[in-house]
């Protein structure tokens, strides 16, 4: 039996060879005959020819990028992400082995597909702000847990609510919560300006987050709230950003991006903010919450409406984070009547979808009916996310019905009155104590699911009448990020600059010791951050003469993580950048035993870590070939695990003279 497949990651890196190896080695373990194409940064090598395509008996393509199927028709075909060739190359094999993969045949792309292809990279703004985004939720996700709890618990009945007793040990769990929720509007404009302007706008960030948050400061009794925290955030980091790009005596560079920009930009954005804009914004944000603190009727009807909508209509993307932005600002203004509804239109689409692959089996083939059960557990947990397979499979028919479904549930927990404490949603908030009025929500729930579910019954025609047992473009995982598809823009965009650069270096390298010395091994590295150790690794390189600016080469390595992790799992971190600061290719070694966080996809924490520096004017892709080589080698469980158990740098170059 003979198995061909095809292997891409968005960077065309590292992923990428991890999984042609993986799915080689699967192969040759059962004794399938296989090809594997790669379609990496250094171009489509080992390329399947019309031949291998006619002898073969089945194709998988592993990619997260899209990979042309059209001379793959009439064969059976199955497609998935990059990270299941990696992690389930037997089960893949078995799968094609099987009946169960099914023959593709050509089809029109949808609309959707279309512009999915289409999308630009994520808007900057946007970035910027779900950047703070997420560190701030789990302030709320804290405070309000704790806030329910003591509240559950210790709470006592007056004719006001439940009110903790000062003499109780709850009071002090209450308390902590309250404390947790005072940080959320300072988190929330540090880390929008630090995603603006690095570590130097942090500082400013929370300090003119603080500021908002504390009407004291400019005579106003509420302060400015999240609104001004957004606005302090942005205000700060394009601040810090531009004193970053004036240019100053060398004597000063050092001292810039933790004392100058620090000191001078939190200097202007509070002085901005208590003389200028800071009573105005809390004018309005006080309007704001009253306003929504007072609707009732036809008006918070209307909310609950658009909220719903909002929530499932991107399942997660920016529409989605909007309408949760502005449900968790609300909670850190003691308003959770708004948080109520979105915490049931969050869970509605997956357990919605969940239980119509379910129970309406004649619309749903075998393998949806199983994702199903995931997309149902998903909801549980308050993961939208668990509906978008069935979306990028059907989206004029799954996206109306789960939009609606969404919207009926959150109207009925807005005229129950549903609070939600706790920034999150789905059943798992109402059994940790942090939904009020628990009753209407589970009915919410119920009623939304169910009207998705009929929704889906009436719209979305029978499998066999929809023809798709055939598969088709929409079979590409949906769940690739934007991340990934901003990687890939950058990505190209790098090696075009790269090809129109003058070439002056040319770089021959045959095995990864070309460019590694003993000087270059650390097997005991300090840093217990991400960023420690890249600090850490590029100050071996400046020692050993290989740049000529450790802050220009730092860039290059961010820009390079910014695009998306260089995590690529398994406890392995490639950090690799291409800069005018390099004065020759280099590579540098390091271990953490106990590991540091990366990123990385599979969630493991980085032990094993390479940082590969490249003059930006060299010729070729000799350093893609070394990310390939080293990507290959570190499939090896055995070599991994030599690595780590290694005694001396010079064992260690021995045994890293063998990635070649």
């Amino acid at each position: 039996m003979k198995i061909l497949a095809i292997t891409s990651c968005p960077n065309g890196i590292a992923h990428t060879y991890m999984a042609a190896e993986n799915l080689q080695k699967a192969a040759a373990k059962l004794g399938i005959h296989m090809k594997v194409e790669t379609q990496g940064s250094i171009g489509v090598e080992n390329q399947l020819t019309e031949q291998d395509i006619r002898e073969a008996d089945g194709i998988i393509i592993a990619a997260d990028k899209t990979v042309v199927k059209d001379r793959f028709v009439g064969k059976k075909l199955l497609v998935v992400g990059v990270q299941e060739g990696i992690r389930h190359p037997e089960e893949l094999i078995r799968r094609v082995m099987s009946d169960e993969v099914k023959v593709y045949r050509a089809q029109l792309r949808s609309a959707e597909d279309i512009k999915q292809e289409k999308k630009s990279k994520q808007n900057p703004i946007y970035r910027h702000l779900m950047n703070g985004v997420s560190y701030m939720v789990p302030f709320i996700v804290v405070g309000g847990l704790l806030v329910a709890i003591a509240l559950t618990l210790g709470g006592v009945k007056t004719p006001g609510g439940l009110v903790v007793p000062d003499d109780s040990f709850w009071k002090t769990i209450l308390d902590i919560g309250s404390a947790s929720f005072t940080f959320m509007v300072p988190i929330l404009a540090g880390f929008i300006a630090m995603s603006i302007a690095d570590r130097p706008g942090l500082v400013p960030g929370m300090v003119g987050g603080f500021i908002a948050a504390n009407g004291s400061f400019y005579g106003s009794e509420a302060g400015a709230g999240f609104i001004g925290g957004i606005i302090a955030g942005f205000l700060a980091g394009y601040v810090a950003l531009g004193i970053k790009k004036m240019k100053v005596p060398k004597a000063l560079k050092p001292i810039m991006p933790i004392i100058i920009i620090p000191i001078f930009t939190s200097l202007i954005v509070g002085l901005i903010f208590v003389f200028l804009i800071g009573s105005p914004i809390a004018q309005v944000f006080e309007s704001l919450t009253g306003w929504l603190a007072g609707m009732q009727g036809t008006s918070s009807i209307l909310l609950a409406l658009i909220l719903g909508a909002m929530i499932s209509f991107d399942m997660g993307g920016p529409v989605n984070k909007v309408a949760f932005l502005f449900g968790s600002a609300m909670i850190g203004e003691g308003n959770y009547e708004i948080m109520g509804p979105i915490a049931a239109a969050i869970c509605i689409p997956p357990i919605g979808m969940g239980l119509a692959a379910m129970i309406n089996k004649r619309k749903f083939e075998p393998a949806e009916r199983e994702a199903g059960k995931a997309s149902f557990t998903m909801g549980l947990f308050g993961i939208t996310e668990g509906a978008i397979p069935f979306a990028a499979q059907d989206p004029l028919r799954v996206i109306p019905s789960i939009m609606v479904g969404s919207m009926v549930g959150s109207v009925i927990a807005m005229l129950g009155h549903v609070g939600d404490r706790v920034a999150h949603g789905g059943p798992i908030v109402a059994v940790l104590g942090a939904v009020d009025n628990v009753l209407m929500f589970f009915i919410a729930i119920i009623a939304g699911s169910a009207v998705t579910v009929i929704m889906i019954r009436l719209l979305k025609k029978d499998v066999t009448a929809t023809g798709q047992d055939v598969l088709g473009e929409a079979d590409l995982e949906y769940s690739v990020g934007v991340a990934e598809t901003t990687a890939t823009d950058v990505s190209t965009s790098e090696q075009e600059n790269d090809r129109t650069t003058t070439e002056v270096t040319s770089i021959h390298i045959e095995k990864l010791t070309d460019i590694l010395t003993p000087d270059l091994i650390n097997l005991d590295l300090n840093g217990d951050t991400k960023d420690a150790i890249i600090n850490e690794m590029i100050g071996a390189l400046d020692r050993a003469g290989a740049v000529s600016s450790t802050i220009d080469f730092k860039e290059a390595i961010l820009a390079r993580e910014e695009e998306s992790s260089t995590g690529i799992g398994l406890n392995i971190a490639i950090p690799h950048g291409k800069s005018d600061a390099v004065l020759k290719p280099s590579i540098v070694f390091g271990i953490k035993q106990n590991g540091v966080d990366w990123n990385s996809l599979d969630g493991s924490e980085a032990k094993l870590i390479f940082m590969i520096a490249v003059p930006r004017s060299s010729k070729g892709n000799a350093h893609l070939k070394v990310l390939q080589i080293l990507s290959r080698k570190l499939m090896d469980d055995d070599f991994r695990e030599e690595l780590l158990a290694v005694k001396s740098k010079e064992d260690a170059y021995q045994l890293l003279g063998q990635v070649y």
